[in-house]
């Protein structure tokens, strides 16, 4: 897609409706007066595109600025890093950070966000994840989102809630039940585990892959692991077989062994 393609569905999506405020032939005028040079797209007009949405975005959200910023970073960070498109329901259960849907809203143009809350986030276009993730092209701080810090942070996530939602018997079969009898295991998992249980408790190894090894957070994210082996660790099992997936277990121990040898590493060589 080219850049001027890609600034005119942007345009189309909503750029000159967004804004509660902004006059549409100011908003016009940016994008018309955008670097014609587009040679290296993301570096020149689309970035400069990018950071003017973003930037009408935050302001239309009439909250506190630094605020405003830490849960547009927790959010968008989250949408861009998930390792399996969230839901509405599932990104609320996760971050829990107030007003996402009013976060949403003012990105509809750069996020496909469908009407129902049950279905899948996902980005317009995969430009704007390689623009807000990488500090050479999004240069303003307050919408930069860095791997090294939201991964950590979707990591704990996905602990905090497993640690909070993770229960003996979560779907409350009969004992001795047997899965492949249970007509309505597909109903009591959407009712008793829900999109954003099921992410944490497929994806939180894969996050924690990404942290890296001298990181500042290391020690939290080793007392976090520690406390959620020692008392959710059977109940996370469990859950895995309810939702078919029990292999991500098997996958989820490799990955925790690889981490800490990572880290131990890194200590040594400290």
């Amino acid at each position: 897609m080219t850049c001027v393609l890609l600034i005119y569905k942007i345009f189309k999506r909503g750029f000159l409706h967004d804004s509660k405020r902004a006059d549409t032939t100011q908003q016009l005028d940016q994008i018309v007066s955008l670097p014609q040079n587009t040679t290296h797209e993301g570096r020149s007009g689309i970035d400069l595109l990018y950071a003017q949405v973003l930037e009408q975005a935050v302001d239309d959200m009439d909250e506190d600025a630094e605020e405003t910023y830490s849960h547009f970073r927790t959010v968008v960070g989250a949408v861009l890093l998930a390792l399996n498109p969230l839901s509405t329901t599932g990104l609320s259960d996760l971050v829990k950070v107030p007003s996402i849907s009013t976060t949403l809203r003012s990105l509809h143009s750069l996020l496909i966000v469908p009407e129902s809350t049950e279905d899948p986030i996902r980005v317009f276009h995969k430009s704007f994840p390689d623009f807000l993730t990488n500090p050479a092209r999004c240069k303003d701080g307050r919408f930069f989102v860095e791997p090294g810090v939201h991964h950590p942070e979707i990591l704990l996530s996905c602990l905090n809630l497993m640690g909070e939602r993770l229960r003996r018997n979560i779907c409350k079969l009969d004992d001795h039940t047997v899965l492949s009898e249970v007509k309505d295991l597909p109903v009591r998992q959407k009712e008793y585990i829900g999109d954003g249980l099921e992410y944490a408790c497929r994806f939180w190894a894969k996050h924690l892959l990404k942290v890296p090894s001298n990181s500042s957070c290391v020690g939290e994210v080793q007392k976090a692991i520690e406390k959620f082996f020692t008392i959710h660790l059977l109940y996370w099992i469990e859950a895995l077989a309810l939702i078919g997936n029990l292999d991500a277990g098997i996958y989820a121990m490799n990955d925790v062994e690889q981490w800490c040898a990572s880290v131990s590493a890194m200590q040594t060589v400290c």
